[in-house]
């Protein structure tokens, strides 16, 4: 399959889907961190969503979006941000030609702005000993299963370690780091959503 993997700077979907024979390409305004810039586009991705591709997996910013920064709402709409960042997301919804397409974010307003997600996930389900609510809303895939279960085991440990990304301190990197995809998660979504066509 051809695949777009956009808003990826780390390039762990993509990787995940090129170990398995497919034709994926990253998306982001930064530069890839994940070491394969030669199948990285650098730059807006609105472009590329005309373009034909198989499937296409986003994963729009949150900033503007997700309940963790809900006390910033009001200022956020009134200012535009939230407003820009649901027509950045709905773009996504919009991909008629595209037979197969995932959108990931955080919980927040797109399950009231736009329609509940079709899958709830957490990193637990795939071998993180970490809590993070992800929705999913998926067209022409199945919901994503869970590969590893490992909640009794992330429950044992201190909340500050199971809810890492929540305790991350102020820092330049920290809405980066908060993004990133788990590698278990990203392993899933390849396997399950287009599977291995090497062998």
């Amino acid at each position: 399959m051809k695949v777009l993997v956009a808003c990826e700077e780390s390039q762990v979907v993509t990787t995940e889907l090129r170990r398995l024979g497919h034709e994926a390409y990253s998306c982001d305004l930064l530069p890839c961190s994940g070491g394969h810039p030669e199948w990285h586009v650098e730059g807006d991705v609105t472009p590329l969503l005309d373009l034909k591709w198989d499937m296409v997996l986003a994963f729009p910013p949150c900033t503007h979006l997700c309940v963790s920064g809900a006390r910033w709402f009001k200022q956020k709409r009134e200012d535009g941000r939230q407003l820009e960042a649901y027509m950045f997301f709905m773009q996504f919804t919009y991909l008629h030609h595209v037979p197969r397409v995932a959108i990931e974010n955080p919980v927040g307003v797109m399950s009231r702005f736009y329609r509940k997600p079709d899958c709830i996930i957490h990193p637990w389900q795939f071998g993180h000993l970490e809590a993070k609510t992800t929705c999913l809303w998926l067209k022409g895939l199945p919901r994503l299963q869970s590969t590893n279960d490992v909640h009794a085991e992330m429950m044992a440990l201190p909340r500050n370690k199971r809810e890492r990304l929540h305790y991350l301190p102020p820092s330049p990197d920290r809405a980066r780091i908060r993004s990133k995809t788990f590698p278990g998660i990203a392993r899933a979504m390849a396997e399950q959503w287009a599977g291995d066509i090497n062998g």
